[in-house]
């Protein structure tokens, strides 16, 4: 990129982090160290703040820079993630956000142990949290290096590295100083942007081919070099029946995944009603909706303009085809119009990863103070020291994303979300849906449910083709994948439901009904909701 790319992406990268670093010391001075107010900014926020804060949590690198990457490389094979993220919002409308809301506080494990027996279950669920949280801070991260590989050239990998260390570091002092107030406010700043930035892009897509939708679907399937093939299933996925129990696998992961992250539960805890929790949810569906069918039109403009050959040049994975597309939507390399459109592009990006990682690792390090600190020594914990651990453990959870960052940063940000989503269905759905619904579930039923989920879905990943055995590995050198899916959810999230079930089944544990009817009631009805 020209030296022009470079400052002007470089300066709008600084005006942002200036803004967001002024939101966060401006909140920290107003913060009175409560739990609540650290994990759930005091519950303050209303139905729209709270659905451009989970949109803007949710949209994240692997929407804005993956997704629109691999369309652009696979053609309808990729748009199929746009699906699959977008239809996972109903499960969460229609199953999890106001039940969620009513039974618990702050974390996932709240809900759990709202007729369980705490510890067991509190340390599970923690653990399964971190587990998912820190997987999807990884591709936040490997989003971010390849960012700042195209703005510099794409030939410093030791520009890519301290872009990865810089943005963990950026990402602990926000939760640190800020908490969840801070952070909301960062997501809805960065949603706005995000929003401009596609809105702009789609229009100038479309503009350039005069509207015509079958003009550009016919032009990015002639410079795919695959032809009609690029706008028919099976390009990435159709290949053999393991190619196509992938994709299945792929669509249950990102299909029920959502309502197992993390992250997207905490954001229901910052409204104070379980109705302005369902209302945030709408909100957040209309944008979050808007948003994916833009990602399809970048993601075949890029093909058609591009094409999917350079698009590969510049990133094996696909991940600059957003910003290379906005390079010639503005006018081309050495354009004033080009520069400008692909530096506001960049900065966008950036704004998203900051913002989502900052969402990622409080809720990341609320499941360790809350859940497995308070746990452990629940006799002394307090809540200024469970605060004072969460702020602790953001720096420790940072220090891990940013490691396996360096050691991921080859890989398609959205194929990792897509991992990240397959553990949050395996561990962590299974025990939600049986908590919220089945009156028979027992503790052991739970901790069963959770382990059983977790434990297969990290260990298919580590023997599957992501880490070892092929050339796109993350240890190409190696061989000694077992397991022939990329994604393991066809696997392990039967696992899950199938180990909570079996657990509770087997328990001497009589299940405790009163409980659960006095859950049923405060989850439909919010009687007696925090």
């Amino acid at each position: 990129m020209t030296r022009d790319h470079q400052t002007l992406a470089l300066v709008l990268f600084s005006v942002f982090i200036a803004v967001t670093l002024g939101i966060t010391t401006w909140v920290s001075r107003k913060r009175h160290g409560s739990a609540e107010e650290f994990y759930a900014g005091g519950r303050l926020f209303s139905p729209l703040e709270n659905g451009f804060a989970i949109a803007g949590d949710y949209m994240s690198a692997a929407s804005f820079l993956g997704i629109s990457g691999l369309i652009a490389l696979y053609g309808y094979d990729g748009m199929l993630y746009s699906v699959g993220f977008l239809v996972a919002w109903l499960v969460v409308l229609l199953l999890v956000a106001e039940l969620v809301r009513n039974c618990g506080r702050f974390t996932l494990a709240d809900v759990v142990a709202a007729r369980m027996a705490e510890r067991p279950v509190r340390i599970a669920a923690g653990t399964s949290s971190v587990a998912v949280s820190v997987l999807y801070l990884v591709a936040q991260m490997v989003g971010a290096g390849s960012l700042v590989a195209l703005l510099l050239g794409g030939s410093s990998e030791a520009a890519r590295s301290w872009t990865v260390i810089g943005v963990g570091a950026l990402m602990v002092i926000y939760v640190s100083l800020g908490g969840m107030r801070a952070t909301t406010w960062i997501q809805i700043v960065k949603a706005v942007l995000l929003m401009a930035g596609t809105i702009a892009l789609t229009v100038l897509v479309l503009l350039r081919f005069h509207g015509d939708v079958n003009s550009l679907l016919a032009t990015a399937a002639e410079r795919s070099g695959h032809g009609r093939d690029f706008l028919a299933p099976g390009l990435r996925y159709g290949g053999d029946w393991t190619s196509r129990l992938d994709f299945i696998s792929l669509g249950l992961a990102l299909v029920l995944g959502t309502a197992g992250l993390p992250h997207i539960l905490s954001r229901f805890y910052t409204v104070p009603t379980a109705r302005a929790a369902r209302r945030s949810v709408v909100w957040s569906i209309g944008l979050i909706g808007s948003f994916y069918l833009m990602t399809i039109v970048l993601g075949f403009g890029a093909a058609a303009l591009i094409g999917s050959d350079a698009v590969r040049a510049s990133n094996a994975s696909g991940n600059t085809a957003v910003p290379l597309l906005a390079l010639d939507l503005g006018g081309g390399a050495g354009s004033t119009g080009g520069t400008v459109l692909f530096a506001v592009v960049a900065a966008v990006a950036f704004a998203t990863i900051l913002a989502v990682v900052a969402g990622i690792t409080l809720a990341s390090s609320a499941s360790v103070a809350h859940d497995l600190y308070a746990s452990l020594r629940r006799r002394h914990a307090k809540q200024y020291s469970e605060v004072t651990v969460a702020r602790v453990a953001a720096a420790g959870i940072g220090a891990a994303a940013i490691g396996l960052g360096l050691l991921a940063r080859d890989l398609n940000v959205a194929f990792l979300v897509g991992l990240a989503f397959a553990v949050a269905a395996s561990a962590n759905l299974p025990v939600l849906l049986y908590s919220l619904f089945w009156r028979k579930f027992t503790t052991r039923g739970a901790v069963w449910s959770v382990y059983g989920g977790l434990l297969p879905a990290v260990l298919l990943v580590v023997v599957s083709p992501v880490v070892s055995g092929s050339p796109e590995s993350l240890f190409p050198g190696v061989d000694f994948h077992l397991f022939p899916l990329q994604n393991p959810g066809a696997v392990s999230i039967p696992l899950g439901f199938l180990a909570g079930w079996l657990g509770t089944v087997t328990s001497t544990e009589p299940p405790d009904e009163a409980r659960h009817a006095e859950t049923e009631v405060r989850a439909l009805t919010g009687a007696g909701a925090v």
